[in-house]
């Protein structure tokens, strides 16, 4: 076992780049088609040339892979596909050796089905209190219990043999545990423990506001106040607790918590509960100048109160990619179609997505960065018949699901499957090698070579605050530090401020020395 984070707490993570890595698609070290732990350890040279500062693993404890493995059936187990618990202790060591944290994943609004609390529960032994298991509505109890929907479709309720049925926000795979259940927390809180020993420098909190619910388990009436599940009042005492296990280990929280009230939102980020949270509304905010710097100073103003950094996401292994997204029509995220359907050009959303890193970047706070967004992959089709995202099925084939995000990386062009390992569990498209690491990392003009280059200058911009600059309709120019940050989102070149040096482009300029549209230019002063 590793040795424990001391209780130190630096700040690293206030203006941290943090690389996301959905462990079944990032390397293939064993030749099965399935990435795994052995495949990221290879792969760690790769990493800390990149430049990242940490590690985000998505779940890679034992599941039944119902939903990507964010169906948990063992917290203290690594998932045999992936490897062994000493290999992760291994990779967690050997990353923090090349200066790399870990981060990892916790899902602690459901279970597996397969979990043990949950099989006991149907085997009608004790522990049905720990979930929540109803009697139907109607005559014979033929009706769910209330009209909550899952976030995957339909009811949120399965009935089972017996009659009674179960709560599952999710996948009917994944049964909603009780957390007004002290058993629940007390689980929490030593799983969280169990990590931190390891060596884990933070958690990451999948559906952070969704885990209390109303015990009388109400219909979600509209204007219903407060939401019966979502953001309620009680689930801070959890937070609270939690944070006096990470403080003792020096260890952070980010999270996921979707909340259009910016002063509920602040209410988890204050000093004695999460230390970040994901900021959805810049990853799902349309290519436009005014949105965009409406979402930047809305974040930041929303983060000051509480003291607590911003984060910065393009991506992640929930949406559209990035270079897919900017290159259509509506630059604008739907979550209900994923955006499908609009005719993507690929050239016009890859100079975007050059832009929008240098801007990610540029900004103060930390900045997450999903597997392959270095690569500039765009969202990759799906043959029906391979789907294995839950949301497609759910959803009567009407969702594309999140698959296309989710294609194996490409990392060496001349061998098969493109350097990946066996073939893929996902099918990587015609051309993917065309992507590969190794071709760009020869290309000083690549993709790659942009974020390596921008993670490494990006200290220029220091850890002040941003202030922005007079500039033309359409364009983002804002400093930090000695630094200047420039986003032409414009149709037609603009002259750039005064300036000592150029420091970085996403995109040449022209002839005269102007910015491109779609482009953007990091300066010093």
């Amino acid at each position: 076992m590793g040795q424990p984070t001391p209780a130190t707490d630096d700040g690293w993570w206030r203006s941290a780049v943090i690389y996301q890595v959905y462990v079944r698609s990032f390397a293939d070290g064993d030749g099965d088609g399935t990435g795994d732990l052995a495949g990221v350890r290879a792969r760690l040279p790769y990493l800390a040339e990149l430049g990242v500062d940490a590690l985000w693993f998505t779940p890679w404890y034992r599941s039944p892979m119902k939903d990507g493995g964010y169906d948990v059936a063992d917290y203290r187990a690594i998932d045999p596909a992936f490897g062994t618990l000493a290999e992760a202790e291994k990779l967690i060591a050997e990353a923090r050796e090349r200066g790399i944290r870990t981060i990892v994943d916790i899902v602690p609004n459901h279970v597996s089905a397969q979990h043990p609390w949950f099989r006991a529960a149907l085997a009608g032994g004790p522990g049905r209190e720990l979930f929540h298991f109803r009697p139907g509505r109607g005559e014979h109890g033929e009706l769910p219990p209330n009209d909550w929907q899952s976030e995957f479709g339909g009811p949120a309720w399965t009935r089972l043999p017996d009659g009674d049925w179960y709560l599952h926000l999710f996948a009917p795979e994944q049964p909603d545990l009780n957390w007004a259940h002290p058993a629940v927390r007390q689980e929490h809180e030593d799983i969280l423990r169990f990590w931190f020993e390891r060596g884990v420098a933070g958690v990451r909190v999948d559906s952070a506001a969704l885990l209390a619910k109303d015990p009388e388990l109400p219909d979600v009436t509209e204007g219903r106040a407060p939401h019966p599940y979502v953001d309620r009042d009680e689930l801070h005492d959890v937070y609270r607790a939690w944070r006096a296990v990470a403080d003792e280990y020096g260890a952070v929280f980010v999270g996921e918590v979707w909340l259009p009230d910016t002063e509920r939102f602040a209410r988890y980020l204050r000093p004695d509960e999460l230390h970040t949270a994901f900021n959805f509304s810049f990853l799902t905010c349309p290519w436009d100048a005014d949105r965009l710097r409406t979402s930047i100073d809305d974040t930041l103003a929303e983060h000051a109160p509480v003291g607590a950094p911003a984060t910065w996401v393009l991506c992640n292994h929930d949406v559209t990619r990035t270079v897919t997204r900017y290159g259509r029509a509506d630059t604008g995220f739907d979550f209900a179609t994923k955006a499908f359907g609009t005719p993507t050009d690929l050239a016009l959303g890859t100079r975007r997505a050059r832009a929008a890193a240098l801007l990610s970047l540029a900004l103060p706070g930390a900045v997450y960065v999903y597997q392959g967004e270095e690569l500039g992959l765009p969202e990759a089709d799906i043959p029906l018949d391979r789907i294995e995202d839950p949301m497609h099925a759910r959803s009567g084939g009407t969702d594309p699901g999140r698959d296309g995000c989710r294609v194996p990386l490409p990392w060496a062009a001349g061998e098969p499957h493109a350097g990946f390992g066996g073939e893929p569990w996902l099918p990587q498209p015609d051309g993917w090698a065309a992507y590969a690491a190794d071709r760009q990392a020869e290309d000083p003009g690549s993709m790659l070579s942009l974020y390596r280059a921008a993670i490494r200058l990006r200290p220029e911009f220091g850890d002040g605050p941003l202030t922005w600059l007079p500039a033309p309709d359409g364009v983002l120019a804002f400093t930090r530090a000695d630094a200047l940050c420039v986003v032409n989102l414009a149709d037609t070149p603009v002259d750039l401020p005064a300036h000592t040096e150029l420091l970085l482009h996403s995109g040449p300029l022209d002839t005269a020395g102007r910015l491109p549209g779609d482009t953007a230019v990091w300066l010093r002063a």
